[in-house]
């Protein structure tokens, strides 16, 4: 019983933040292309001034610390959705083996979320930004709490008994006593 609680949180909590994880990468990228076609001037007869440069650390839509922000929330988006996917991989399978690929790549999306949400704080800090940053910044603080429960989570199921070794699945079903009128098993 409640080995399938445990299961049944851990799938809502992964389509949560995949769901979130996206919605971060399509304002970031937004931020990113508002920042790119505000300090390119593209098309026939655009031409880049003389001295111009592109600082990847200049947006015209927040304050000082957007560029840092949008930068890292979309490196954190992109490894979060793939987290995300290797906790679905785990929950279909559940073994130990999963587990420990299912929690590293969560655990390197939360610190990643971590870095990015530590950079929203120093955005609210300075003020003066737009209603979709204020946004971006909400959802980053938000998906740092629930990777870190969704981390815990599997570990907790983890402790519960539930999870089995491919090396056990393995040694169960090559050491069945043959049946009668079949061939023992040959030593390796």
């Amino acid at each position: 019983m409640a080995f399938a609680f445990v299961k049944s949180v851990a799938m809502f909590l992964i389509v949560l933040n995949f769901s979130m994880y996206v919605i971060v990468a399509a304002i970031a990228g937004w931020a990113l292309n508002k920042a790119i076609d505000h300090n390119y001037v593209t098309g026939p007869g655009g031409s880049v001034p003389a001295g111009f440069s592109f600082s990847p650390v200049f947006f015209p839509v927040g304050n000082e610390a957007t560029g840092f922000l949008v930068i890292f929330s979309l490196i954190a988006a992109v490894v979060g959705a793939g987290s995300c996917l290797s906790g679905l991989h785990h929950l279909r399978v559940w073994t130990a083996e999963s587990l420990a690929s299912s929690a590293s790549a969560a655990m390197a999306a939360w610190g990643l979320t971590l870095l990015a949400m530590g950079l929203a704080c120093k955005e609210i800090n300075i003020h003066g930004r737009r209603p979709k940053l204020i946004t971006l910044e909400s959802f980053l603080i938000i998906l740092s709490g629930t990777q870190l429960f969704y981390i815990m989570l599997i570990h907790a199921g983890f402790f519960g008994g539930k999870y089995y070794s491919y090396r056990d699945t393995y040694t169960t079903t090559t050491t069945a006593e043959p049946q009668k009128g079949g061939v023992p098993p040959s030593s390796v």
